[in-house]
């Protein structure tokens, strides 16, 4: 069962005492379930450190990276410990029987322990590379004096090297970590090197505010768990065994220790005990003060974290009274967001070419924020997912960590690809850089293996579009300018070896079989073309302007004929060479022509495929061979029966190619039941009540996993130990929030130009949609949209801190239909503009900010 509500408080109110600090009296909103809590995950993140554990409470083995080892507490690029683990009088903390998931904090309801009550409130500061534990011991009967244990095991190791066979240096090589207890606190060593990289000197302290009684090390010390050790090739899987059934992988070379204190409990009173675990990678001095600023006042810390979310969440405050479940994810998306957000430090750009090689490093970038792409096994940098995200990011006001995000990018691929333009893919915390590089080698059969992915970088310039569209920041424009120039003019220059104007290389769908040119990279770098172009126009660069522009109506003109597959009535997902001969594969890239939206001539033009061809290719998708059923996830398959290259198909619904399906439904005016809100609920349903888990979250509640409830793979929680998908990925988050606030709301900043367009379409099925305090620029919007009959009203509330200066203000009515009477501020309007695009009939007019309501009667 899981429930939504308003915290009555974080944590019990405790009274301060000497080396203790009372927790805040009150929360946000939480969710909470009671299921089968020792199969399912759980994060509490901060900006420089997370924990990633179970929901009753424990520390399991888990991820598949480096196996077994992905969970515990990180401060990236190093992992500290396998976990944590409390008794009170000789009896250990049993398995929680209720997991809450609030904005900014897990806690943990736990079974009378030596006849106390116990609750747990876990929570990260941000900034700090400290994790904090809050044991809140509430004493129903007379006053007494109890003992706390505290074990911890240690495991410090970074997050690369990996453990896959044939990576070098390898997880395997693991130093053994020694221990010590100086009186206060346990402290945890790891000094030396890995084979073939250079020296390291790891630290991790644990312990709290007061002076213990007593501390000891050894090898063991896993509080209630065995310690049971688990190879990664047990048989069973995808099923067994269970995380609960392993406590350590097979690179595990940690050790332990254990810490006792005296508590004195207050009759009918409670005490809370802060336990902080804090790391460096810079020694044992560094460990200790991570730790003691992490103890400074946890309590104040902790209301402040929880004050950050809520100010987040106070951005983009949706009310959808016709769709509360859209409504919810969006709220709860906003967190993941945060809890996703990132930062390391004196990155070492290495090219590892997949783990065959630890060169010398090829430069250095100081610092870094980034949206990790997913917990546990995907939290660092990516290209790919961070182009997505920055849709979903943006719309929620997240606009910071997204140019952070992209300002690495540029950094760390400049250094690795010495500026040639090619977009890095994926890069660990550490600066190693797994996939990304621009080089190439033949294969024996004469084909082209590529180092990096075409997408990444024919996206890249359309996100920094995003960005200074709906910031109205030059200084960002102008920062990454040249190397947007740089990312299209490599393609045109060295993915284009038979002059036919579609990229080659690799996409999206990581699978053999396809042709040399692949439907999203043209996809996606039409749309680049574009805004490249517009970027250019704004700086005066019109070499540039007209090259991109040129190129991309060429492309566009071509496009239809030459992609569309009229045997399925779908789009070829791939091209093979010589002759552009079509290969359709049913692969989810084949729905990108309506996902991806072009900004043309300063004018949207939503979905580049023609609406006949769009519309038959959205419905087609519907269909079982494509998208999944209850009680498993309705959402799209990553490769529809019968498709791939196998002809296996593969029927596995993931959250983004599902934010595709949703996006290019909403592109096309297909909002309601079945089409667009089939596909919302798909990514909204595992966040909260999904039916394949008996109406549960998939794992976390308010967490959006990366592959949802499918044929060809179940729910995470039924799943093994190394072989689950991320229980909160960030690029899901696409297809939910991007869909209510730019198509339903309408929300299309220009802010380059100093514009403002808000058209807005009320999905079918409902009567209204609002959004308020939506960040534009310096400022915010409010929009209101409602549909009645024929009458269609929006409602705006621009603010000129955005830095507009001229608003469309307009609402999308029915294909057909047409606009009867237009007034604005309730005058009659006869000047305004009627567009025919693939939502429908979008009818503006020109005004300022400031507040609004237009009407108008459609026939």
């Amino acid at each position: 069962m899981t429930t939504l509500g308003l915290a009555a408080s974080v944590m019990a109110q405790a009274p301060a005492r000497a080396g203790e600090s009372a927790p805040p009296g009150k929360g946000g909103p939480e969710l909470s379930t009671t299921s089968r809590l020792q199969d399912r995950r759980e994060v509490a993140a901060g900006t420089r450190a997370y924990s990633v554990g179970f929901q009753d409470g424990r520390f399991y083995a888990n991820g598949w990276h480096i196996t077994g080892e992905m969970g515990g507490v990180w401060t990236p690029p190093l992992k500290l410990v396998d976990g944590v683990w409390f008794g009170l009088d000789g009896q250990w903390v049993p398995q929680a029987n209720r997991f809450s998931s609030g904005w900014g904090y897990t806690r943990y309801d736990f079974p009378d322990t030596a006849g106390l009550k116990v609750q747990r409130t876990d929570f990260v500061p941000d900034g700090r590379r400290a994790a904090v534990y809050g044991l809140t011991v509430t004493n129903p009967g007379a006053a007494r004096t109890v003992t706390l244990e505290v074990n911890a095991h240690s495991e410090l190791m970074g997050q690369y090297p990996w453990g896959f066979t044939g990576v070098t240096p390898n997880a395997s090589d693991n130093l053994p970590d020694q221990g010590t207890y100086d009186g206060r606190h346990l402290v945890f060593t790891d000094d030396g090197a890995l084979p073939g990289a250079p020296v390291h000197h790891y630290a991790a302290a644990v312990g709290t505010a007061q002076t213990p009684t007593s501390g000891a090390i050894g090898s063991q010390y896993w509080g209630p768990q065995p310690g049971h050790r688990c190879t990664g090739t047990e048989p069973g899987a995808p099923t067994d065994p269970k995380p609960s059934q392993c406590d350590d992988g097979p690179f595990g070379k940690g050790t332990g220790g254990a810490l006792k204190y005296s508590l004195s409990l207050p009759a009918g009173g409670s005490t809370t005990v802060w336990l902080g675990v804090a790391g460096s990678d810079r020694g044992a001095t560094e460990a200790n003060k991570e730790l003691a600023g992490a103890l400074q006042d946890p309590a104040a810390q902790l209301a402040a974290k929880v004050a950050s979310r809520q100010k987040l969440a106070q951005m983009t405050k949706l009310s959808l009274p016709g769709d509360p479940l859209v409504q919810q994810a969006v709220e709860w998306g906003k967190q993941n967001l945060a809890d996703l957000t990132q930062t390391a430090t004196d990155l070492q750009i290495r090219w590892t070419n997949q783990g065959k090689q630890f060169p010398a490093p090829l430069g250095t970038v100081d610092k870094a924020t980034w949206i990790g792409a997913g917990y546990p096994d995907y939290p660092w940098i990516f290209g790919t997912d961070a182009e997505y995200t920055a849709f979903a990011a943006v719309s929620v006001g997240q606009f910071e960590a997204v140019k952070d995000h992209l300002r690495v990018l540029r950094d760390v691929s400049d250094i690795l690809n010495n500026r040639s333009g090619v977009v890095t893919h994926e890069v660990v915390s550490d600066g190693s850089v797994w996939f990304g590089h621009d080089s190439r080698t033949t294969n024996a059969d004469g084909t082209t293996a590529y180092d990096f992915n075409t997408d990444e970088t024919v996206k890249f310039p359309s996100t920094v579009a995003l960005l200074w569209r709906w910031t109205g920041d030059d200084r960002f424009r102008d920062d990454m300018y040249d190397f947007t120039r740089r990312n299209l003019r490599y393609v045109v220059r060295n993915l284009d070896a038979d002059h036919d104007g579609w990229p080659e290389g690799l996409g999206n769908v990581e699978r053999s079989g396809m042709g040399q040119e692949k439907l999203d990279n043209t996809v996606y770098f039409l749309r680049g073309l574009y805004d490249l172009a517009d970027m250019a126009r704004s700086k005066h660069d019109g070499a540039t302007y007209a090259w991109a522009t040129n190129l991309a109506r060429k492309l566009q003109q071509r496009f239809d004929g030459t992609w569309w597959y009229d045997q399925a009535q779908q789009y070829a997902d791939s091209l093979v060479d010589p002759g552009d001969v079509q290969s359709f594969q049913k692969h989810w890239i084949g729905q990108t022509p309506m996902e991806a939206e072009l900004r043309v001539k300063g004018r949207t033009v939503p979905g580049i495929a023609p609406y006949a061809h769009g519309n038959a290719a959205l419905a087609g998708r519907e269909d079982p061979c494509y998208s999944g059923e209850h009680p498993l996830n309705p959402g799209l398959f990553h490769t529809g029966c019968g498709g791939g290259a196998n002809g296996q198909g593969e029927r596995i619904v993931f959250g983004l190619t599902t934010s595709i399906q949703s996006i290019g439904e909403g592109n096309y005016g297909r909002l309601g039941p079945g089409q667009q809100q089939r596909y919302t609920h798909a990514l909204a349903e595992p966040m909260f009540s999904e039916p394949a888990t008996g109406g549960t979250p998939d794992e976390q509640p308010g967490a959006m996993p990366e592959i949802f409830p499918s044929p060809d793979q179940g729910a995470n929680i039924d799943r093994c130990w190394t072989c689950r998908s991320m229980f909160m990925q960030a690029w899901g988050n696409y297809g939910t929030a991007w869909a209510v606030v730019h198509q339903w709301l309408g929300v299309r900043p220009d802010l380059g130009h100093h514009a403002v367009e808000v058209v807005p379409q009320v999905p079918q099925g409902q009567t209204s949609v609002e959004g308020k305090d939506i960040r534009l620029g310096g400022g915010a919007a409010d929009v209101r949209a409602t549909h009645s009959g024929s009458s269609y009203v929006t409602t705006v509330d621009v603010d000129r801190s955005t830095g507009a200066r001229t608003v469309l203000v307009g609402h999308t009515l029915p294909r057909g239909s047409a606009p009867a009477t237009v007034t604005l501020d309730g005058r009659v309007v006869h000047s305004y503009t009627v567009r025919h695009t693939n939502r429908g009939t979008e009818v503006t007019v020109r005004t300022v900010p400031g507040s609004h309501t237009l009407r108008i009667t459609a026939r």
